[in-house]
C-alpha cells in the first residue's frame, strides 16, 4: 500500500504565490496605451510610428481631447499583422 502525505500549508503557500503572480500579470496588461506606451512597446520614435503605420486605415486609435489612445489588444494584433506584411 502506498501512502501519500501532503503538507497543506505548503500547498496553500504555493497556490497563493502562483495566484499572486497571475494577478500581477493581468494587472500589468493595460486596456489602453497612450502615445508614450505605444512608443515604448514598439521601440519606435513618434515620427517613425507616424511614417510607418499611424495613418493606416486599419490602425486602431481614438483621440480623446488632445490625447491619442490605442486599444492594447487590437493594436498588438494590428502590429503583428503589419510586421508580417513588411
Amino acid at each position: 500500500m502506498i501512502q501519500v502525505q501532503i503538507d497543506e500549508q505548503e500547498v496553500r503557500k504555493m497556490y497563493l504565490q502562483k495566484l499572486e503572480e497571475k494577478v500581477k500579470e493581468i494587472d500589468a496588461e493595460l486596456v489602453f496605451w497612450d502615445a508614450s506606451e505605444l512608443k515604448r512597446r514598439t521601440c519606435m520614435s513618434w515620427n517613425t510610428i507616424q511614417k510607418e503605420f499611424f495613418f493606416h486605415p486599419k490602425f486602431p486609435k481614438t483621440k480623446v481631447g488632445g490625447k491619442w489612445y490605442f486599444p492594447a489588444r487590437q493594436v498588438k494584433e494590428f502590429l503583428l499583422t503589419w510586421l508580417n506584411e513588411q
